[in-house]
């Protein structure tokens, strides 16, 4: 495995427990982890790239302990990191900037570094624009430039934090085409709590909530969990409180709920097959019942 975390905790001030024991072994390919904001997907990422320190517990990558300076020294060489929050310089233009990164990074001669710029701008889709300030770019735009930063110095694995929040459908569709390029590169872990990200992305998950790992399997798996409990049921009345609501269709004179759980017969419900959404909120339902 690339990556390797064993009962990892992290307790901030305060004896708040952003993490509390979690195991995950993460290999090649997009691997995605989902979960509510607060659920410690950005204290688990932020530990796996070194730039945390665990209260207890151990992460390797590839093979080195990062709770010790060799180790640690060692893992970020092979990994890249986009942040929630990433920092750009709005008044230099996108090959000015990643020129900066690879410096700082310890890519110094020119000729390379240079190469290295134009191949991620290349792999991003910006390399018609990278002559252009920064401060002139969507947000969408600026979220390219940020992975096409995580790519210099050809790290082995990317860590992507949250990195479609704000974008619009149109941004989030073009995100998602870098992603499977990059992909095929080197392995992506994207942290994320936008369903629809992990759906068209990834191959492998984790839900994580409030600080443990929930699931660990395929999209396809965590559908499967919300089998047999997923219905349509249309009616002029409220929806009983022990059922999920997913979604609402207003009709001509009643309302389409797709919902979760087990409706009384007298509502006439429809079983529909479930979608990634239906068997996420079903695994978080049953996370706040126990």
């Amino acid at each position: 495995m690339m990556i390797q975390v064993s009962q990892l905790t992290k307790t901030y001030a305060g004896n708040v427990q952003a993490l509390r024991g979690v195991d995950l072994d993460i290999g090649t390919g997009m691997f995605g982890l989902v979960g509510p904001n607060g659920a410690g997907k950005t204290t688990l990422m932020r530990t796996i790239a070194g730039l945390l320190e665990p209260t207890s517990g151990k992460v390797t990558v590839f093979g080195n302990d990062i709770s010790t300076r060799a180790g640690r020294m060692k893992a970020k060489a092979v990994l890249g990191y986009l942040p929630q929050d990433a920092g750009l310089h709005p008044d230099l233009t996108a090959f000015e900037f990643l020129d900066y990164i690879a410096t700082l990074k310890g890519v110094i001669q020119k000729a390379k570094r240079y190469a290295q710029v134009e191949s991620v701008l290349e792999m991003v889709r910006l390399s018609d624009v990278s002559d252009r300030m920064l401060k002139t770019y969507s947000g969408g735009m600026r979220q390219r430039v940020g992975i096409a930063q995580a790519l210099l110095a050809d790290p082995k694995v990317v860590i992507v934090d949250e990195p479609t929040v704000g974008l619009d459908p149109e941004e989030r569709v073009r995100l998602r085409a870098v992603f499977a390029d990059v992909a095929t590169r080197c392995t992506i872990i994207l942290s994320t709590h936008i369903i629809e990200d992990i759906n068209q992305s990834c191959n492998d998950l984790a839900v994580i909530g409030k600080g443990k790992v929930l699931f660990r399997g395929s999209p396809r798996e965590l559908m499967s969990t919300a089998h047999g409990y997923v219905s349509l049921i249309t009616t002029d009345e409220n929806i009983p409180k022990d059922l999920i609501v997913v979604s609402s269709v207003q009709m001509e004179n009643a309302t389409q709920y797709r919902v979760l759980g087990v409706p009384s017969p007298k509502l006439s419900p429809i079983s529909v097959s479930p979608t990634l959404e239906d068997g996420y909120m079903w695994l978080m339902r049953g996370m706040e019942t126990n």
